[in-house]
């Protein structure tokens, strides 16, 4: 059986200790630039961040070879039968831990139809009923919590309530029931706002996983193992292409593993992995012809690490093309996000929002070069990007994708504005206008309108915003921690 190739980019681009930010970790170096702009008062003084260049060159990434691998239509066809096999009602926990292997193993997607059958037929028979509850194991519950949740079924948390005792606590048998706990543990993170159930399980659940890894109490391998996996990081949070490689090999070692899913999941892998190499390619190729790497040395070249982000967003073979394009939109972000905090100033960037609002070529003549080549690359992407979604998808949504763009350099502009002058904005104030200089709608949207003919709703933009808010909040709070443990 071939094993999984990791010599050639098998997505695991970069160490925990590099810099793995798609889009902006901005607050400590906007920290050290304040400080060095207030003893430098010449405005044409060109300030840098001192960006580590990129770690993967252009020769590097067209270099990965191609190995023709193709998933075997007859071992995917074998995998469709043994899930027909398994997942019968009168045994929903091995239903439930075959979907969870599926998922885990990175080829659901395959089987959407058959999961979707799977889940409905368990929520039916098993969860619908508030009277069946009490008479399922701890293990059943809690994994079908978790995949019912997952798949948009509702599953209130009441359904845990007999985990307690009758005094408060939790029940001898829970504990002794690692599986139980591992999965009551994955479940806690689908909980909602005021779901205290879930969050008291969250907090006992980790305690006593903890304590039963520190004091050896855990006798199965593979079940200690995915209990130190969990801990870590929880599959809630895990990117589901490198949690596919890590579970693969996990898989490999269990005793009740199935050849035929480790088998199809390891070729699966591999040809995904072509398919994602050949479209990090493209937007190498693209990178390198747009030569801001080599124009504009004050920005970020971090590539690889925005495709990583496409990635992450988008796995499954049919997405290629959005891959590209939210690379492709992240990595420009990061640049002229750096032309704004790091190397503009607040007249030169006063003069280039200004050309991006009216969008008008014969007005880049007054620009300094840099920001020329910086006007002149987001136009020619932005029509490239738009004519090939006109031609293969009906699809014009360039005005669209132009208006994201002038907002993202207004945003930008204002906080420059804030800086020059002094001003300290309010907490909303700076969040409503963080929430479109962090670069997640712009990074969002312009791919969308891209691939779509449908206008964004209000529903969308919500998430959007929220995201956005989730990811500013998060990063300023990481920054702040090691802007005081260097300053402080």
């Amino acid at each position: 059986m071939a094993s999984i190739s990791i010599s050639c980019l098998a997505l695991n681009f970069c160490s925990p200790r590099r810099n793995m930010s798609g889009f902006r970790r901005k607050s400590y170096s906007r920290q050290l630039l304040m400080m060095a702009k207030t003893t430098e008062a010449p405005p044409a003084v060109r300030l840098s961040a001192h960006y580590p260049p990129s770690e993967w060159s252009d020769d590097f990434l067209q270099s990965l070879g191609s190995n023709s691998v193709t998933a075997s239509d007859n071992l995917k066809e074998n995998v469709r039968n043994i899930i027909s096999k398994e997942t019968s009602p009168e045994n929903p926990l091995r239903a439930l831990e075959l979907v969870d292997d599926l998922q885990r193993l990175g080829i659901s997607y395959h089987y959407k139809d058959e999961i979707s059958n799977v889940l409905k037929m368990i929520y039916t028979c098993y969860f619908e009923a508030h009277e069946n509850w009490n008479k399922m194991s701890l293990n059943l519950k809690a994994l079908g919590f978790r995949l019912l949740r997952q798949h948009g079924y509702h599953i209130p948390q009441e359904i845990f309530e007999d985990v307690k005792d009758e005094s408060g606590g939790i029940k001898d048998a829970v504990c002794e029931d690692v599986v139980g706990l591992l999965n009551l543990y994955e479940a806690s993170f689908y909980a909602v706002d005021d779901e205290n159930i879930m969050d008291e399980t969250r907090e006992f659940t980790s305690k006593s996983l903890k304590e039963k890894l520190e004091k050896n109490n855990i006798d199965n391998e593979s079940t200690r193992m995915l209990v130190s996996h969990a801990l870590e990081l929880p599959l809630y949070w895990r990117v589901l292409r490198f949690e596919s490689m890590w579970f693969i090999e996990a898989y490999k070692g269990r005793s009740n593993m199935i050849p035929q899913l480790f088998e199809f999941a390891q070729l699966d892998y591999n040809m995904l992995q072509e398919i994602h190499q050949q479209d990090l390619k493209h937007t190498s190729r693209w990178w390198a012809g747009l030569a801001w790497n080599q124009k504009l040395k004050f920005g970020r070249d971090r590539l690889v690490e925005s495709f990583m982000w496409s990635v992450g967003v988008n796995h499954e073979p049919e997405f290629g093309d959005i891959r590209r394009n939210v690379t492709k939109v992240i990595s420009m972000v990061n640049v002229i996000d750096d032309v704004y905090d790091v190397y503009g100033t607040l007249d030169e960037l006063e003069q280039f929002t200004e050309v991006v609002r009216r969008w008008d070529l014969n007005a880049v003549e007054g620009l300094p070069e840099y920001m020329k080549i910086c006007f002149l690359g987001l136009n020619n992407t932005v029509n490239e990007m738009g004519y090939h979604a006109f031609i293969n998808e009906g699809s014009y949504a360039v005005p669209y994708v132009q208006q994201l763009w002038i907002d993202y350099c207004e945003a930008n502009l204002m906080e420059a504005r804030w800086f020059n002058s002094g001003y300290t904005p309010t907490f909303e104030e700076y969040l409503n206008n963080a929430c479109t200089t962090v670069g997640l709608p712009v990074s969002i949207a312009c791919p969308y309108f891209l691939d779509s003919n449908v206008s964004i709703g209000e529903e969308l933009k919500n998430v959007m915003k929220w995201s956005a808010v989730i990811l500013r909040v998060g990063d300023d709070l990481g920054t702040t921690h090691v802007t005081k443990h260097i300053f402080l």
